[in-house]
């Protein structure tokens, strides 16, 4: 049984200082990866689908994507310093930075992007210093309000790639019955697979439907094995392979999204706190918190260095030490090693950059519609009043009306276009504003 001192309020059977027998701690770090896998995996996917990158490029950007998650994962967990949450803490690639990235992917490439993800996450790092301040900034009602807005904007990615893609836009085949039914088919799967009883069913429910897509998209003659044959066994990490590049427009952008991940990482940490039995108040927390939102923006300008894109900490894997009774910090440097692996050899990435759009639209687009849901229920644990329900509206109104029509600034300067054009850079400036000028009440007054 576990000997953390906090651990005694939980169910756990080894705490945070524990150290689990290995095939034990294999085991909880293979369920691990299960669960942040594909989510690791799927954004480089969806911007290298719109940025209509090469099978190589695409294939080096997942493996990078994979040991960036690991390195980072293994900072969290291990701390150095003030640097790391020193929890059983896991982080991967992070979908809130998509629509931005592909913004500012489509104006300047690879360069411009991790130019500009690069100076952005010192904003994050910035915040953990400001930690205790900036909470009476960004709110629980600004929080959900941002969440909201980006897995609305992202529903919009989703439905491109469900219909084959930007390239279908361009060769007429988009939105086909081959392409619907392929997407149709992975959502089926998915769904399915996860109102089953089954425990690992239900964990492993996206993979089964990627792969059951993977494979019908096979036999339909859509993946092209030979391809990739002529590709080394091995990909050494290449910092600032593509160059860097920087703009004002794109730093801004990307620097509200990190403000915003630095305050969701901040929740992830008091929920994976309490799942551990530590206290979730008070100076010792205060440091891990700190040192956790420190490390997510430390590792989002590492993975930019190695040319993968922003890292946050994941939610999901908490609920995984619950359901194994595992909260180990070295359990986290099983997971970390096995993402550096897995990223080291090229097949892996190129196996997945070969996966069809329609396929992969499927399940990203269950993916955004449940990151909408989380926003949603963020918003209805508060007291929604007149003046937050003002906020609410303003700032929605804004956001999905830029998505829906971004005609609006055809009239603008460029620098203006180029920050404002993001539904989720537009509602989150409403929010953050309209909040301060309406002056919402403080998280007190919360259900």
């Amino acid at each position: 049984m576990s000997s953390t001192p906090d651990a005694g309020r939980t169910d756990l059977i080894y705490g945070l200082e524990d150290t689990p027998p290995f095939w034990d701690a294999l085991f909880a770090a293979l369920q691990h990866l299960l669960a942040m896998f594909v989510a690791v995996v799927t954004p480089p996917l969806i911007i290298a689908g719109a940025l209509d990158l090469d099978t190589a490029t695409t294939g080096y950007l997942v493996s990078m994507s994979l040991v960036a998650s690991g390195i980072s994962s293994f900072v969290q967990c291990r701390r150095f310093g003030r640097l790391g949450a020193g929890l059983l803490c896991v982080q991967g690639t992070s979908y809130s930075f998509i629509a931005p990235i592909i913004a500012a992917g489509q104006i300047g490439g690879l360069p411009l992007i991790f130019g500009s993800c690069m100076a952005a996450a010192s904003l994050e790092m910035v915040v953990s210093v400001a930690l205790r301040y900036l909470r009476k900034i960004i709110t629980p009602l600004v929080s959900g309000i941002v969440v909201t807005l980006i897995g609305l904007s992202l529903v919009k990615v989703g439905i491109i790639a469900c219909g084959g893609g930007y390239a279908a836009m361009n060769n007429g085949t988009f939105g086909s019955s081959e392409n619907l039914m392929l997407s149709g088919l992975v959502l089926i799967c998915i769904v399915i697979s996860n109102q089953s009883n089954n425990k690992y069913l239900r964990m492993s429910s996206i993979v089964i439907g990627l792969v059951v897509g993977y494979i019908v998209a096979w036999f339909m003659g859509l993946i092209d094995f030979n391809s990739i044959s002529g590709y080394g066994a091995f990909h050494f990490p290449s910092p600032f392979r593509y160059g860097l590049n920087f703009s004002w427009s794109a730093f801004i952008a990307l620097g509200l999204i990190y403000v915003i991940t630095s305050i969701e990482a901040y929740g992830d940490i008091t929920a994976n706190s309490q799942i551990t039995g530590l206290k979730v108040q008070g100076d010792d927390f205060m440091k891990r918190a700190q040192g956790g939102i420190l490390a997510d923006g430390f590792n989002s300008m590492l993975a930019a260095m190695l040319n993968s894109f922003p890292n946050s900490i994941f939610a999901q894997n908490n609920g995984l030490i619950l359901l194994t009774g595992i909260a180990s910090r070295r359990v986290g440097y099983y997971i970390a090693t096995m993402l550096v692996l897995l990223g080291l050899f090229p097949y892996i990435g190129l196996i997945f950059s070969l996966m069809p759009e329609p396929v992969l639209g499927g399940a990203t687009l269950l993916m955004f519609g449940t990151v909408a849901a989380a926003g949603i229920r963020i918003l209805v644990s508060l007291e929604i009043d007149r003046k937050a329900s003002l906020v609410i509206a303003i700032s929605l109104a804004f956001g999905i009306g830029v998505e829906m029509v971004p005609d609006i600034l055809n009239q603008m300067p460029q620098s203006i276009r180029e920050i404002f054009s993001s539904g989720i850079t537009t509602g989150s400036c409403a929010a953050i504003i309209t909040n301060l000028l309406i002056r919402i009440a403080p998280p007190a007054t919360q259900r």
